[in-house]
C-alpha cells in the first residue's frame, strides 16, 4: 500500500474554526480515555533522561493530545519539574486552557500559532508531535526535523495510524465512539452534542480523516530516507514500533537527539 497524500479535512484553512476545535477535542479525549499513548512512556523517560531536557514543547498539539494521561506518568517517575507546552499552528486555546487548569499547571500552553516547520527559537525543548507528523509531505517532514536539528533541539515522533488494513478498518470502530463520550468532553459545548447527535458531522468527519491519516502515515523506510538527507551528523536517531501490551495496534516512533558530548582530558 503506498502512501497517499490526500487531505484531511479538519487541517484545512477553510476548515470552520469551531468545528475544527471540536473535532481535536474528541481526539484529545479519546487519546487519554483509553490511554494510547501509554506503552510509549519508558520511551520518553528514557530520551528525557539523556538531553536532561525540563522541558517538552508539544508541537500540532490539536486539542491537548495525550498529555493528561502521559503527564502524570512522567511526573510520577522522579521528574516533578517537567513542563509540557502545548503549541498549534491553529491553538485551541479553550481545550488548551482546560488541560492546563486539569494538569495542575504542569501543562502549559503558547497562544500564538506555531508552525512545526519554523519553531520559534524562545521555545527550546524536547519537542513532540503525536499523531501528526503524517499532515507534511515528505519535503515538509523534513524540514521540521530539521527545523529541530539546526535548533540542536531532541524531537520525537510517534503515530498510532499505519497504513494497514486493520488499522483503516478501526477507524470505522473509532468514528462511532463520539457517540458514546460525547457528552463528557470539555470544556462543554452545546454544538458538540448537535454536531454529534443531530448532524453527525464529526463523527463523519473522524471516519474520513482517520482513513487518511492511515493512508498518509510514513513507513520505517521512508523515514530512513527522510532522515538520510538531514545535515544532522551529530544526531542520535532511533526508530520502530513500540508493542502494545493490550495487543492493540503497535506505536511507530522517531526519536532524534544531540549525541552527548565526550569530555576529554
Amino acid at each position: 500500500m503506498r502512501r497517499a497524500h490526500l487531505i484531511e479535512l479538519h487541517e484545512q484553512s477553510w476548515f470552520p474554526s469551531f468545528l475544527r476545535d471540536e473535532i481535536t477535542d474528541t481526539l484529545q479525549c479519546g487519546m487519554n480515555r483509553f490511554r494510547a499513548y501509554a506503552p510509549v512512556v519508558p520511551l520518553l523517560q528514557n530520551v528525557l533522561d539523556a538531553t536532561r531536557s525540563p522541558l517538552i514543547v508539544d508541537m500540532c498539539s490539536g486539542g491537548g493530545g495525550p498529555w493528561l494521561d502521559l503527564s502524570p506518568r512522567l511526573q510520577g517517575n522522579a521528574r516533578a519539574s517537567l513542563q509540557i507546552l502545548l503549541t498549534d499552528k491553529y491553538p485551541n486555546l479553550s481545550a488548551f486552557q482546560s488541560a492546563s487548569a486539569a494538569s495542575q499547571n504542569h501543562i502549559a500552553f503558547h497562544s500564538a500559532p506555531v508552525d512545526a516547520t519554523n519553531v520559534p527559537p524562545e521555545l527550546r525543548g524536547f519537542r513532540t508531535m503525536f499523531t501528526s507528523f503524517h499532515h507534511f509531505r515528505p519535503q515538509e517532514a523534513r524540514a521540521v526535523l530539521q527545523n529541530a536539528v539546526d535548533a540542536s533541539q531532541g524531537i520525537g515522533i510517534f503515530e498510532i495510524t499505519r497504513r494497514a488494513p486493520s488499522t483503516i478498518a478501526c477507524m470505522f470502530l473509532w468514528a462511532l465512539l463520539p457517540f458514546l463520550f460525547t457528552p463528557w468532553i470539555r470544556p462543554f459545548r452545546w454544538s458538540r452534542l448537535l454536531c454529534t447527535y443531530v448532524l453527525p458531522i464529526i463523527p463523519l468527519v473522524l471516519l474520513f480523516d482517520g482513513v487518511v491519516s492511515c493512508l498518509r502515515t510514513y513507513r520505517p523506510q521512508e523515514l530512513r530516507e527522510i532522515i538520510a538527507k538531514l545535515s544532522a551528523t551529530e544526531y542520535q536517531w532511533e526508530m520502530g514500533e513500540r508493542a502494545n501490551p493490550r495487543g492493540e495496534v503497535p506505536i511507530a516512533y522517531l526519536i532524534g537527539y544531540p549525541r552527548p558530548k565526550i569530555l576529554t582530558m
